[in-house]
């Protein structure tokens, strides 16, 4: 019975040995293509969003209008943009350039050939994914300067509502060094359109600028010191998102400003915040100044020691520190390697260059052919005078030098004492600046073509996103309708970064891999079919058989004593039965016995064919009795 029992549990345990090793296998296949899966989603979502930026809760309604309009560009019905709220100033450049002034003056301190603002305005539709109807204001001339500017339709004052200001740009060919920033004019009874020019008055500025390899969105403010009146500019610092992309995808962007009465501001591109801080913590350099400055009549003293380690002034050099070794000595153990030509030289004349035709010995010189690496030293170690190669010299030190110590009459590092600053001042609220009136791009580029429309200043967040959503919108959509499909995409990129390539081929190989290496059938080594095979037990003889059989017998008798107290004729018949098993028994044992005789006489796979008929048989006998005890029972 007992190798009945380990027969059976080894088979068990192989089983489920196999359905874990099946499942591990699953287990790898299934994280490969959960991790195939998060790159690819991950890659999707930074082509949709930019990383570290927040995105705004916009209004729902220009959403679901964006949704209607959800049709491929040629479908597209556009309607110029009209305000739903109070608004200060709007301009879609769709009807006639009506209210804008262009500027007759000229730059100062700038050459007199290019000074003057004579660069090119025009109003025309965009040169890609074009929207029917829908024109903007395009800056046309290289290497000009640019100014023009209108008049608010109110003016803008800093009070207790936000100051929104959005408009949208489009870098059609590029930029290479250019800015598309705007300026909002600060309100005086001498201001001329006609003569506004760099050093005109603003309160802010806001918008991208470029050149070279520095992208920047600017956002500066003018702030009026209230002890002196005069105007310091502060600048936003810069943003932490990479706005690359941005100058160079020659896609419409919508650049928005947003400043609250609570002095905190927030830019965006795109709807989504690439930048946002304190009026009074976040601009650079700060509205107020310090309360205490260092005081610049304090001088250091001449005894001030600033030097926390000194050499040691009563260490010695030792007697043995010979400062005139050199560094590098000759290897006197190297040998010239055999082979080495000492008479041929490294380099020889070219022997197939001839003397140029318009060669002048007189003007020239003497020609001589130019020199080529001698062949022969090809096949050889080297060629030349053999010099031996130079070492370490073990007994270098260099020239000596006082270990350091802690200086004892060390005072720090001097720093002049701090007085009040004459000059501070507090302005808690710097939201409250001058007021604005007149709007106005004043620019110079060396790339042409810079798209602007759809300006608005306005209060109310809903204004400027319905604004929005009816301009750019729109264009946003029919850009997105023209894209190419994804594998157009992925080629045009690898041209321009042919390492992608690479990660292409690796992308797809390593689904593939995982397929074959998990789910292609393995080959069993040897290990495993041992492992597998259960063992093979001996044929049952007839004395093996015995102990069993008495075994068995003696569960008969216990049985038959229960039942005597219930029925004699029971137990008449149980004698029988047990005489029928004991003949029985006997049977299968000489049978068992057969086969094993059998079995001595085979090979070792008839052995084993042999040895699964005699367990065979002895596993028959035990299940006959199992079946009388239970109909007794």
């Amino acid at each position: 019975m007992k190798w009945k029992r380990q027969e059976f549990w080894k088979g068990a345990v192989w089983k489920v040995l196999q359905i874990t090793r099946m499942h591990f296998r699953w287990d790898w296949l299934c994280l490969g293509v959960l991790i195939i899966s998060s790159v690819t989603a991950e890659i999707e979502n930074e082509e949709t969003l930019d990383a570290d930026v927040e995105v705004e809760d916009f209004d729902k309604q220009p959403q679901e209008a964006d949704v209607d309009r959800d049709k491929s560009s040629l479908e597209v019905v556009y309607q110029t943009p009209k305000p739903s709220g109070e608004v200060y100033f709007t301009e879609t450049f769709d009807g006639v350039l009506a209210g804008w002034v262009l500027s007759k003056t000229k730059k100062e301190d700038t050459d007199d050939n290019i000074a003057k603002y004579d660069g090119r305005w025009e109003v025309e539709e965009l040169k890609e994914n074009t929207v029917p109807g829908d024109r903007g204001l395009v800056l046309k001339s290289v290497a000009k300067h640019h100014a023009i500017s209108a008049m608010l339709t109110k003016a803008f004052i800093f009070n207790n509502k936000p100051l929104i200001v959005q408009y949208e740009v489009n870098f059609q060919e590029g930029i290479d060094c250019g800015g598309a920033y705007i300026k909002l004019l600060s309100s005086s009874d001498d201001l001329n359109l006609e003569y506004f020019f760099d050093k005109t008055p603003y309160t802010i500025m806001f918008g991208p600028d470029k050149c070279g390899e520095d992208y920047k969105l600017h956002f500066i403010f003018r702030h009026k010191n209230p002890k002196t009146g005069e105007y310091d500019e502060k600048h936003a610092k810069r943003p932490d998102v990479d706005l690359k992309k941005f100058y160079l995808d020659k896609k419409t962007h919508l650049y928005t400003l947003v400043l609250k009465p609570d002095d905190t501001f927030e830019m965006l591109i795109d709807q989504s915040v690439v930048s946002k801080g304190s009026l009074l913590e976040d601009m650079v350099p700060p509205v107020n100044p310090p309360k205490e400055i260092e005081d610049p009549s304090d001088k250091k003293p001449d005894g001030w020691d600033e030097r926390p380690k000194i050499p040691d002034p009563n260490a010695v050099k030792p007697d043995d520190w010979d400062e005139d070794e050199p560094s590098k000595i000759e290897d006197p153990d190297a040998v010239k390697p055999e082979g080495w030509l000492d008479d041929e030289p490294q380099y020889v004349p070219d022997p197939s260059a001839k003397k140029p035709k318009d060669w002048d010995e007189e003007m020239d010189g003497e020609w001589e052919a130019p020199q080529i690496p001698n062949p022969k030293c090809e096949t050889a170690p080297g060629c030349g005078h053999w010099v031996r190669p130079m070492k370490n010299n073990p007994n270098y030190k260099g020239k000596w030098k006082a270990p350091m110590i802690d200086n004892p009459n060390y005072q720090g590092i001097w720093s002049p004492r701090k007085i009040l600053n004459p000059d501070y001042f507090e302005d808690l609220h710097p939201f409250k600046m001058t007021t604005v009136n007149a709007i106005g791009l004043e620019l110079w580029s060396m790339t042409s073509d810079i798209y602007f429309d759809n300006f608005i200043i306005c209060s109310e967040k809903e204004v400027a996103d319905r604004w929005a959503a009816d301009g750019w919108g729109l264009k946003k959509l029919v850009a997105s309708a023209n894209e190419p499909g994804m594998f157009s995409q992925l080629v045009t990129a690898a041209e321009d970064h042919p390492w992608l390539w690479v990660l292409y081929i690796l992308t797809l190989a390593l689904p593939v891999g995982l397929g074959v290496l998990f789910c292609w059938p393995a080959k069993k080594t040897d290990e495993d079919i041992d492992f597998k095979k259960p063992d093979i037990s001996k044929p049952i003889t007839k004395g093996e058989l015995k102990p069993e059989r008495e075994e068995l017998e003696d569960d008969e008798i216990e049985l038959e004593e229960e039942k005597e107290n219930e029925s004699t004729a029971e137990d008449e018949d149980e004698g029988e039965g047990g005489e029928d098993d004991d003949d029985e028994e006997n049977e299968v044992a000489d049978g068992s016995q057969e086969e094993g005789d059998k079995s001595n006489k085979s090979g070792s796979e008839d052995e084993m064919k042999e040895a699964d008929e005699g367990t065979g048989s002895g596993d028959g006998r035990l299940k006959s009795v199992r079946k009388r005890r239970v109909r007794k029972d």
